[in-house]
């Protein structure tokens, strides 16, 4: 059988060719195609590894800006707080002191008032003295007919207003 005999030939003529194209292949995939993407992968890591990094620092930087913001914000709350009671403390002496001078001013009105209701009073019962003292004079003159001197008249009516009837 031909077909046979020829075989040692074609595998070797075959194979050779075989390990000439997978030589070139290697050397186009191996030393021109795969420095390039092991570059790519490198550099990419690179990049996430730095981005990470940044990533990690910018955390970092957020975390400290949070904690100082939330101590300035404590310290803002304390502050405010303390503006507020003083001025709760300056509006309760303003408060105060407007009452007392509206209790001083009151005082003084209720003084005055109280004067003269006093005055009024005085008056009052020096012309109830008067007037009576002269229904009085002017009674004992009608019914017993008798004239009464004014300034007895007077005297009788203190005397009964001193008693109280």
């Amino acid at each position: 059988m031909p077909q046979i005999a020829q075989i040692g030939e074609i595998y070797a003529s075959q194979l050779f060719w075989l390990a000439i194209v997978f030589g070139a292949i290697f050397l186009v995939v191996g030393l021109g195609m795969v420095p390039k993407i092991q570059g790519t992968v490198d550099a990419r890591d690179a990049r996430i590894a730095a981005d990470l990094h940044e990533a990690a620092t910018a955390r970092e930087t957020a975390d400290r800006l949070e904690e100082q913001y939330r101590l300035a914000m404590d310290r803002s709350r304390a502050e405010a707080a303390r503006l507020a009671a003083e001025a709760k403390a300056e509006a309760a002496r303003a408060t105060e002191a407007r009452v007392a001078e509206a209790d001083r001013f009151a005082a003084g009105k209720l003084e005055l008032a109280s004067r003269r209701i006093a005055e009024a009073r005085s008056s009052a019962m020096g012309e109830i003295e008067t007037v009576a003292a002269e229904a009085a004079a002017a009674m004992v003159q009608r019914v017993a007919g008798v004239s009464v001197d004014p300034a007895l008249a007077q005297a009788a009516v203190q005397q009964e207003l001193a008693r109280g009837r």
